[in-house]
């Protein structure tokens, strides 16, 4: 069968799509909360877009751009962007599944991915003691030598992340305009 983090790793895009349903079923937006939820997907949008144009999978060790300041600023990304839809939607249910998700899914990837970095890159251990594994610490490293690049950004199809969330939003606004009426 596998271990949970290599079956969390199988499920977490098609659990994205399923809880996409659950979500437009589920959210009861108002113009406020979409304002400030749809502020708070951009930035994530950014994160992750930014995070994806410094990263060479299994090339070398990702530690300029935002990893300088976070192991896993494309998981940051991701919980900004839920951050965004959950208050978006105005539902406490998506917000707590928004959490039970992230639990159960994505911490279990972070640290199957983090063990894979350790054994791969003899540098991550160094790494690991200079920049935090999630929360942002503002204290660049010392060699962030590293620059963002559209390829990277395009190989890893990050674009997607963007096309979906706006999919989402223009539902949600098309869901509180007949909703109103």
């Amino acid at each position: 069968m596998g271990s949970w983090p290599a079956i969390a790793r199988r499920i977490r895009v098609p659990t994205g799509f399923v809880l996409a349903v659950v979500y437009l079923w589920l959210a009861t937006p108002d113009p406020r909360s979409l304002i400030i939820g749809a502020v708070l997907i951009v930035v994530g949008l950014v994160i992750r877009g930014v995070a994806s144009g410094h990263l060479s999978k299994n090339e070398q060790l990702a530690t300029s751009g935002p990893y300088a300041y976070t192991r896993n600023p494309l998981y940051l990304g991701s919980v900004v962007i839920a951050a965004g839809f959950a208050i978006a939607a105005r539902s406490l249910w998506i917000a707590l599944i928004l959490i039970a998700v992230f639990v159960a899914i994505y911490l279990p990837v972070i640290r199957s991915e983090e063990n894979y970095l350790a054994e791969r890159f003899p540098a991550f251990a160094d790494y690991t003691r200079r920049v935090p594994k999630f929360v942002p610490r503002f204290r660049k490293l010392r060699n962030d030598r590293g620059s963002f690049s559209w390829s990277l950004y395009c190989k890893h199809r990050e674009y997607n992340a963007s096309i979906g969330s706006a999919a989402i939003v223009a539902v949600l606004m098309a869901k509180l305009l007949w909703g109103s009426r």
